[in-house]
């Protein structure tokens, strides 16, 4: 079983940076795809970026120059680093990863979740 713990959500004003962490945990030999999602209020999930094992990234294009997704894999840990946030930026933000597990394959995993919220 695999388990994602995402951090570093909070309350921040319009233009303000937060970084947000997720780290997976569990019995994986490796992680492929590793990203965040994030919801708002009355909306439906949508893409926030992808990073792949090797580095490649792919971001929602709304998003582009204010977002910045990384990882670790010795640390299995995905970030997300937000930068000029604006209001409508505030949703729940979920990681997720791409784990190959014991009994073969991938299972996309997903967080709980972790609420930002700018204010203006």
């Amino acid at each position: 079983q695999v388990q994602l713990v995402e951090s570093g959500g909070g309350l921040v004003q319009a233009g303000g940076s937060l970084t947000l962490s997720c780290v997976a945990s569990g019995s994986f030999f490796s992680i492929n795809g590793m990203g965040w999602y994030r919801q708002a209020p009355g909306k439906t999930r949508e893409l926030v970026a992808i990073i792949g094992r090797g580095g490649s990234t792919n971001y929602a294009d709304s998003l582009k120059g204010r977002f910045t997704i990384s990882r670790d894999n010795a640390k299995n840990t995905v970030y997300l680093r937000m930068t000029e946030l604006k209001p409508e930026d505030t949703a729940l933000y979920y990681c997720f990863a791409d784990p190959q597990v014991p009994s073969g394959g991938t299972i996309r995993t997903w967080g709980r979740g972790t609420q930002v919220t700018v204010s203006s």
